[in-house]
Formats: C-alpha cells, structure tokens, sequence
C-alpha cells in the first residue's frame, strides 16, 4: 500500500487486532515499530474499533481490528524515500539499544553520531524525528 499511496487516498481494512494495534501506535510504547512509523509518515492512522471473534463462522482464534487511513496533505518525504526506510528498519532491527548503537552499520561520521538523538532509542523518537534524523544522516553524506 505504501509503494501505491500516489493512488490510495483513503484506505479502511480489517486486520488481526494486534497489527491494526501497532500501525495506528504512538511513541514510547513496545507495540510502536516500523510498520507504525512508515505508514504514519504518510497517513493519518486512526483505530476505530474491534470485531469479536464470535462473529465469525468458524471464529478465528484472535480479535480483529478495523482502521482507518487518510494520506496526509503533504505526503512527499522531504529527504530520501529508500534511506528513510532503511534508517527506520535498520533502528529497530536492534530496538532495545540507542539510535547510536543499532546505526552502526550506517558508518555515520563522528561529529554526527554525537548529536542529542542518538542517545534515544528507536521507540522514543516519533515519525517526524525519524525524518529529521534521515535528513541529517543525508546531509553528512550516507
């Protein structure tokens, strides 16, 4: 859905409560990961409500949850779409360790990687800070 937004302006859908749960998360919670900060970079997330197992014939063994998503006004990435992705799933590959930490691989120069978000973990830092940092990565020339 994500690679099709320039066509999907608005999208409702049913999901396994749990993932519906962790797209629509905010920060600073363990259910808030990469699906939650790549689909929040360029849609509205919003929860609406939860579909008993019962009301299903056989019923699943889990709860569903329906959400709702609406593309946001500006949904361009004022930086690069592929080092935004890779920033954002190379940082939670390691979630429990700092930004400083789980970069590594990202080779970042020094001056950089001593910058106040590095002390934070992937969890912590919401999906504009996570387009702010891929900004400044760029500019230091990964």
């Amino acid at each position: 859905m994500l690679e099709l937004r320039n066509q999907i302006p608005e999208f409702s859908g049913m999901f396994q409560k749990e993932v519906a749960e962790r797209i629509c998360e905010k920060k600073g919670t363990k259910a808030y990961g990469i699906l939650s900060v790549l689909v929040q970079a360029f849609y509205d997330a919003e929860y609406l409500f939860t579909v008993s197992e019962t009301v299903f014939d056989p019923p699943p063994k889990v709860k569903s949850g329906v959400l709702r998503l609406r593309r946001k006004e500006n949904f361009t990435l004022p930086c690069s779409e592929k080092l935004f992705f890779t920033v954002v799933k190379t940082a939670f590959q390691q979630r429990r360790k700092t930004m400083r930490n789980s970069l590594k691989t990202l080779n970042l120069s020094d001056n950089l990687r001593e910058d106040s978000i590095f002390d934070l973990r992937p969890e912590q830092l919401s999906y504009l800070q996570f387009i702010e940092l891929t900004q400044k990565i760029e500019a230091d020339g990964v």
